[in-house]
């Protein structure tokens, strides 16, 4: 895929999920969370070539422009959306699947001391079509299963199966009919589909 394709359905996919975007100028130019992902890509070129200072300084100027910190060394799949932004920290053995979407404060943190050199995956895995409420934190080398929905300000360290709604402080699973999901309607959720 080229990069003027790719930069199309980025744009593309910002106005499917924000209803509040007027045009594709305005998500081009004014969509922080678009421009941390672009400068990512960047960033994640350069640390797969193995620069790690230029990857890092890349990163931490897109920090410093946007408030969302992507580490070049984590592993983002396509149409990654950050809805308003500030706050984001996604580490460095992060893994994001496909049609992951983020609000603002969301943290895809570690729980080890122990560096990468070592083998530890220390950053959470999100398959594909994850949503990840406002504030919340989700840590440590766990795996969030696909179609999955994290609740504002929840703390998520344990592993989730697909199709899950996590919620509190720490997170309990609760399990989505699979036939009423939010995927078979096109990614919008409505609280009657969750078990409670």
């Amino acid at each position: 895929m080229t990069i003027v394709a790719r930069i199309r359905e980025d744009v593309a996919n910002a106005h499917k999920h924000d209803p509040a975007a007027r045009s594709n100028a305005e998500i081009f130019l004014a969509y922080s969370g678009l421009h941390a992902v672009w400068s990512y890509r960047v960033a994640h070129i350069l640390w797969r070539r193995r620069f790690y200072l230029p990857a890092r300084l890349v990163s931490q100027f897109a920090r410093f422009l946007t408030g969302i910190e992507i580490h070049p060394g984590a592993t983002i799949g396509r149409r990654l959306f950050i809805d308003h932004g500030m706050g984001v920290v996604i580490g460095e053995t992060a893994e994001l699947g496909d049609d992951v979407m983020l609000y603002h404060g969301v943290t895809l943190g570690g729980k080890s001391r122990h560096g990468v050199n070592r083998g530890d995956k220390r950053h959470p895995t999100l398959e594909d079509g994850v949503t990840v409420g406002a504030g919340a934190k989700v840590l440590g080398p766990i795996t969030i299963g696909a179609r999955s929905t994290i609740g504002a300000n929840s703390v998520v360290t344990k592993d989730a199966p697909p199709h899950s709604l996590l919620v509190g402080l720490p997170a309990k699973v609760r399990p989505v009919k699979p036939e009423t999901s939010e995927s078979a309607r096109g990614g919008v959720p409505w609280p009657e589909d969750y078990y409670i």
